[in-house]
Parts: C-alpha cells; sequence; structure tokens
C-alpha cells in the first residue's frame, strides 16, 4: 500500500501543481484577467498543491482526505464554467464580474479551454482518490 499512495500521491500533487502553475502562468505572464468562476476553480484548487504535497511528505493518504472534498467540488464549478463557456443557454451573456465568465482566452481543438484543463485536474486528482480509497478498503477487509 505504501508505494501505492507514494505513487499517487505524487501524481496527485503533480496534476494540483501544474493546474496551478498554470493558471498562474495565464493571468500573471500572459494577462489573461480570471473571471468570477475561474478565482472559483483557483480557491479549490491551490490548497491542493498544500494538502497533497503534506501528504506525500508524510506518506499518509489520510491527511489528504480535504482533497477529495476539494476536487469534487472543482469538477462542479469546472463543468458548470465550461458549460458556460459552450453552451448559449447557460450563460446570460453579461459579464459575471469584470471579465465575462463565457469568454474564451483559449480555444484549442474547438474544446480545450482553461476550465476544461482546470477540470481535467480535478478529475485525476478526485478519480486517484476514489482509486486509492477503494484500494485502502479492500486490503481493510
Amino acid at each position: 500500500m505504501k508505494s501505492y499512495v507514494e505513487t499517487y500521491g505524487f501524481i496527485m500533487w503533480a496534476a494540483a501543481l501544474v493546474a496551478t502553475a498554470g493558471s498562474l502562468f495565464f493571468s500573471e505572464v500572459l494577462g489573461y484577467e480570471p473571471c468570477e468562476f475561474c478565482w472559483y476553480q483557483r480557491i479549490l484548487m491551490y490548497p491542493l498543491v498544500i494538502v497533497h504535497g503534506v501528504s506525500l511528505w508524510k506518506k499518509n493518504l489520510d491527511i489528504a482526505l480535504p482533497g477529495l472534498f476539494l476536487s469534487g467540488g472543482g469538477i462542479l464549478v469546472s463543468l458548470y464554467h465550461y458549460g458556460m463557456q459552450k453552451v448559449p443557454s447557460l450563460s446570460d451573456g453579461g459579464a459575471c464580474g469584470v471579465v465575462p465568465c463565457s469568454g474564451q482566452y483559449i480555444n484549442y481543438f474547438g474544446f480545450i479551454t482553461i476550465p476544461f484543463l482546470a477540470g481535467t485536474a480535478f478529475i485525476i486528482i478526485f478519480t486517484i482518490h476514489m482509486i486509492l480509497i477503494r484500494k485502502k478498503r479492500s486490503l481493510e477487509s
């Protein structure tokens, strides 16, 4: 179980770190102003770097349990934000702050946007959490 915790713990930490670095790159280097929902996603993503970093350092998955809830909430926010960008009826056309939440700074291949990238990181982290919980339960029984 220890090797699983270390390997999967590293993957969760790395996904959170890359997503955090990516969001900072978009805003600080490229100058993309985050919308309100981007801020919500950041609020849910940034602590994951610390939570999973400490969990990895201590080699204790139980420390990372808040990451399950943060990533689950992040999936919901990212899905809604992505829907606002891709489904016109979900967006009222106005701004949800200074920047419109339906705006798309990037749109690679017609579907990869910033909320899509954030959602992918949240899904990776959440899925690995669920895998580790199932492994832990199967080892205990």
